[in-house]
């Protein structure tokens, strides 16, 4: 039997255009929405939902998270601490936590052993744990000793560090032939899409954010079998030589790449590589220099130091014509405890002159397209799937706008909505020390 709901808003963004709708209805037929407009004829025992005192979006998208990550401020912790139950449980639960704060889908970008990770997908998806819809790379493929190499945090233990590397981390290697065959196991296995390792990065201990770290003949052996498979390919990467390497091998995407120089920015231009720049994780940098950043992981306080390459490079990235700035949180990283406020991006979009409503396409219509669903969701409009969000906030002004869920509805279920606003340190509170 078909259920019908309508949606009274009271300002609404939908997606496609720069503009905030007043008093628009949305009719939803079962999982799907039937109809957007005003005044809008509905069947005899439509529910009706009041959100006429909010404004109503999308279901906001996180195309940047590592859900199994609750606060990863050790590397060496991360790395040992704990088992792969104890994994599986904390993504579940950060899932959960996005859902109810009005983000239905988080695109999970891989870690060093994560085959539980799709089935956390598939649970999901199945309708067996509330979570927001998951799409997933399960490893990240790097060489050894890189950014992705875990086992780098215990070069001083060699035994140990050899035996993660080739016994935990079954995609950290080096050779054409091996990733080649790494590709070929993560589609195997039911990966969405490919994360490589190709820059340094921020928790690492024996590398930098410019470092570039595989050699052509192991790209091109990613690249070659990746297209063959049909399956995109994103890279972590912040410099701006790796941006432009990747580019000319036809990468379909670059996660950060706030180090990248103007050059780097127009090649990514011409050729419609996407890019999520994780601004926020980089924010304790930019304000704070490094006043207020004892206890903080050493390898963090050394991206600290590079706080003017990230201000920079963040500029060139919102200045750019980059057509896909995908919005992505990254919160994994730092000295202090992050859990899954994915509206805390928002800010730094705002803050920072992205424009309100190139910032929220970038939520929603934007990290569609990212996540491949572009045909399903990310947009408020006739034949998508019924993913919405409201807030009590004015989104165009707010910069904490998107910790603000009011009401949460993934795939035409409600869901409770959280309201997270205050629970973690505001950046202001950063700026004032």
């Amino acid at each position: 039997m078909m259920s019908y709901k309508l949606i009274k808003c009271g300002k609404m963004f939908d997606g496609i255009h720069e503009e905030m709708y007043e008093n628009m209805e949305i009719l939803i037929k079962d999982n799907v929405i039937e109809e957007v407009g005003k005044n809008l004829g509905y069947p005899e025992g439509t529910k009706i939902i009041d959100l006429s005192g909010s404004t109503v979006t999308p279901g906001m998208i996180d195309a940047h998270v590592h859900l199994s990550q609750i606060d990863v401020t050790d590397k060496n912790i991360d790395a040992v601490h704990y088992s792969n139950g104890w994994r599986t449980l904390a993504a579940l639960y950060s899932a959960k936590r996005c859902l109810h704060a009005g983000f239905t889908t988080v695109r999970h970008l891989g870690w060093f052993a994560e085959d539980y990770i799709l089935d956390v997908k598939r649970m999901i998806d199945m309708g067996m744990h509330e979570g927001a819809r998951v799409i997933a790379a399960p490893h990240l493929l790097g060489t050894t000793g890189s950014h992705g190499d875990g086992s780098q945090s215990f070069n001083t233990n060699p035994d140990l560090a050899d035996w993660l590397a080739y016994e935990k981390y079954p995609t950290i290697g080096c050779g054409k032939d091996f990733f080649v065959n790494a590709v070929r196991r993560e589609r195997k296995l039911g990966a969405d899409f490919i994360k490589i390792m190709v820059s340094g990065g921020v928790m690492s201990k024996t590398d930098q954010p410019t470092d570039v770290q595989l050699n052509d003949e192991e790209l091109a052996g990613i690249f070659d079998t990746a297209k063959s498979l049909g399956i995109p390919v994103t890279a972590h990467n912040y410099g701006a030589a790796g941006v432009k390497k990747l580019v000319k091998f036809g990468i379909d995407g670059i996660e950060h790449g706030t180090m990248m120089d103007e050059e780097a920015a127009r090649m990514m231009e011409e050729a419609g590589t996407y890019v999520v720049p994780t601004f926020a994780p980089g924010e304790d940098a930019i304000i704070n220099g490094e006043k207020g950043l004892n206890g903080c992981n050493p390898a963090f306080i050394k991206f600290v130091q590079r706080a003017s390459d990230l201000k920079a490079g963040r500029q060139v990235i919102m200045d750019s014509n980059i057509k896909l700035i995908g919005y992505g949180t990254d919160f994994v990283m730092g000295c202090r405890h992050q859990v899954y406020e994915c509206g805390k991006e928002y800010w730094c979009y705002l803050t920072h002159g992205m424009g309100a409503y190139r910032s929220l396409k970038a939520a929603t219509s934007v990290n569609a397209q990212i996540c491949g669903l572009a045909d399903k969701v990310g947009t408020l409009e006739k034949g998508k799937l019924a993913d919405i969000s409201a807030w009590d906030a004015d989104l165009l002004t707010d910069p904490y706008g998107l910790t603000k869920c009011v009401f949460v509805m993934k795939d035409g279920k409600e869901y409770k909505a959280e309201y997270q606003y205050g629970n973690y340190c505001k950046f202001e509170d950063l700026i004032e020390g």
